[in-house]
């Protein structure tokens, strides 16, 4: 089904504003984590499931529990690695009217502009 023309329009704009955010533009600009941690990780889990193995078949719950333990750490390891920091978006001129908006809140200027609407008579 075909969005109408308002809902066009709202869509457009809230593109414009999430493209204008600060936060969530440096959020988006972060690197993702390195592939070589998350293969490193990959070895530690499967070593972990031998130990759980071996642990089974002789029968020795201490040694299955330190494979799980293993796993566990390994997959912590890869899931808690810091994310490089890409670059900031650089501010144009306006930069800290920007970071006054940013600092609102996204739903409290989505209000705001509700209500300017609303007392325009566009809605």
């Amino acid at each position: 089904m075909p969005l109408s023309e308002y809902e066009q329009r709202v869509l457009e704009q809230l593109e414009r504003d999430l493209g204008s955010d600060a936060k969530l533009g440096s959020a988006m600009a972060r690197a993702s984590r390195p592939r070589g941690r998350y293969v490193w990780a990959g070895v530690g889990v499967v070593a972990g499931l031998g130990i759980v193995v071996t642990g089974a078949v002789t029968q020795l719950i201490v040694v299955g529990v330190a494979g799980f333990a293993v796993m566990l750490a390994a997959a912590v390891w890869a899931l808690l690695a810091p994310r490089p920091v890409g670059s900031r978006p650089v501010a144009s001129s306006g930069g800290d009217a920007r970071r006054r908006k940013a600092d609102k809140g996204f739903m409290t200027r989505m209000e705001e502009r509700f209500e300017r609407r609303r007392e325009q008579g566009d809605i």
